[in-house]
């Protein structure tokens, strides 16, 4: 294999200590690029191998969504000998990640800023609610607690009704995105100084910096926007409607080129014309009266005609699929979408990661763990642990290990 086909993070070593979400997304996507990823989880497990829902073979499917590509060993980092043992692993690491409360990793020793003092080239990127420092960096923070103290959940959800949480967790994935591209960003500023930093990155601010032009908006306008339904509310012809069939469907007509097709195609080309509707100012001015027009012409044809008969005009629509139906499309396009990954015993499929490189081989994927899966397989060959010791590391409930399961 040449090293241009080489997965781009192959070689680069990734001490996990993350839980749950927002930080195993981050090493899951690292793990997906090549980066040898070592989770480093408490005698109990991560928390989310208790979640509740459906699983494959007794393991939590939230667990199994976001630990491909990754190598479990269990230690009781409370322990002196445990976190003797962490310790070790970190030395020879170019990247820790972890997502504790603030103040957790100094108690337990391993501070993160005397850490990277003491190796001088090590990433240290935490991942916390509200970040460092500040009023609430002591607080605990989920997805949903951040999605509503940034404003998020004020802007989903249709107009007069409860304020929403997005259907997805943007809290967590976005925090774990922005902790990925910061510790690629430190990677690089190391090749040119050789000294690592420590990254901190917030669930909140991450969320904050979600909001975009919203929040320009608000500044400007002195006024919070409300729900946003399925509109825009900068763009009239930006929205969804109902064909006859009940089903809804997404235009968003952004250009002149493309209002003028959605017209002609609705058999309403005057409105292209009509002084109320005469530009884009003209059409957000008036977008009630404009929105009862196009609603009463959709409602004409089912909505899949309607979508085919505007892709034809390139004007951009598109049906709204539910999660099932959208799964089932990527499935069917077989463009590396989605993965199958497999053990010996089990298998399920997944969403892949989305980034290509060409002709770079990709990462197979790798099972996610069981819990101290491979935690002698660790000790001996990262570290080089006698047997023996290993059995009194285990006796003694230092670490835990659990059978392999080849994949």
């Amino acid at each position: 294999m040449t090293s241009d086909q080489r997965p781009p993070l192959a070689g680069l070593r990734i001490i996990d200590l993350t839980t749950f979400l927002s930080g195993p997304s981050a090493t899951q996507l690292l793990g997906d690029l090549g980066a040898d990823v070592i989770k480093v989880e408490a005698l109990g497990g991560d928390s989310s191998r208790a979640i509740v829902g459906p699983t494959v073979d007794g393991e939590s499917a939230y667990y199994l969504a976001n630990n491909r590509n990754k190598r479990s060993i269990a230690i009781d980092l409370k322990s002196p000998r445990g976190l003797a043992i962490l310790n070790r692993l970190i030395a020879g690491a170019d990247v820790v990640i972890e997502n504790f409360r603030p103040g957790v990793t100094t108690r337990l020793g391993i501070d993160p800023h005397d850490v990277v003092e003491r190796h001088p080239a090590l990433v240290w990127a935490s991942i916390s609610g509200f970040g460092q420092d500040g009023p609430l960096r002591d607080r605990p923070a989920y997805d949903m607690v951040v999605q509503a103290l940034s404003g998020v959940m004020s802007l989903t959800g249709h107009p007069g009704a409860p304020a929403a949480r997005l259907g997805i967790p943007a809290g967590d994935v976005v925090a774990g995105l922005y902790a990925v591209i910061g510790i690629l960003a430190a990677l690089e500023a190391r090749h040119g100084t050789g000294r690592g930093r420590v990254i901190d990155v917030s669930m909140l601010r991450g969320q904050l910096a979600m909001l975009s032009y919203q929040a320009l908006y608000t500044f400007l306008n002195g006024v919070a926007p409300g729900p946003q339904g399925a509109r825009h509310d900068s763009i009239a012809t930006y929205r969804s409607f109902t064909g006859g069939d009940g089903r809804e469907l997404v235009v968003t007509a952004n250009t002149p080129r493309m209002w003028e097709g959605l017209c002609k195609v609705l058999g309403v080309a005057e409105l292209v014309v009509d002084e109320r509707f005469v530009d884009a100012a003209s059409r957000l001015r008036n977008k009630e009266e404009l929105w009862a027009i196009l609603e009463a012409r959709f409602a004409e044809r089912p909505a899949a005609e309607w979508v085919e008969l505007l892709s034809e005009a390139s004007v951009p629509v598109a049906p709204v699929k539910n999660v099932l139906e959208a799964l089932g499309d990527a499935r069917a396009a077989d463009d590396g979408s989605l993965v199958v990954v497999r053990n010996d015993t089990s298998s399920f499929e997944n969403v892949a990661t989305p980034i290509r490189f060409g002709e770079t081989d990709g990462v197979d994927p790798v099972y996610p763990p069981t819990l101290g899966e491979n935690t002698v397989d660790i000790l001996v060959e990262e570290l080089g642990i006698p047997a023996s010791e290993i059995d009194s590391l285990l006796a003694d409930g230092v670490i835990a290990a659990s059978p392999v399961k080849t994949s």
